[in-house]
């Protein structure tokens, strides 16, 4: 007679995981925050040096709030979204030579893919979309 159950042996793996894991969590938790506390004193410096903000040691001049054009976001949402689109070529890349037994429909659903795509770009450049001027 056995104390563990045969199916749950497949958990084992996943339990050994899970208590490495919180091992590491709490010896960093207490590296972090218990073990100075324990050891010394922090330092209570509450000042104009300790709340100013730091930039490579050249002091801040200037509002830190400045106005960005709106086209600076429309280009990086542009950008943010070819850059997506062609993430999804990288599948039908994986599968390209599995399903091109089967007969050229995996072709043309790319070239639709593929022609959306080209027309968007088109009608971005018609609408000057990522002229600066």
């Amino acid at each position: 007679m056995t104390w563990v159950d045969p199916d749950a042996i497949g958990y084992l793996p996943i339990l050994i995981l899970m208590t490495i894991a919180g091992v590491i969590g709490l010896a960093l938790i207490g590296g972090n925050i218990l073990l100075p506390k324990l050891l010394g004193e922090t330092p209570k410096v509450n000042g104009h040096e300790k709340t100013d903000v730091y930039e490579c040691g050249v002091p801040a001049t200037g509002n830190a709030r400045q106005q960005f054009s709106v086209r600076y976001y429309v280009v990086g949402i542009v950008f943010l979204l070819f850059d997506v689109e062609v993430v999804f070529l990288y599948p039908w890349a994986v599968v390209y030579k599995k399903y091109i037994a089967t007969g050229p429909f995996i072709l043309f659903q790319m070239g639709v893919f593929m022609s959306l795509l080209v027309a968007g770009y088109f009608y971005l450049i018609g609408r000057r979309g990522l002229d600066w001027d």
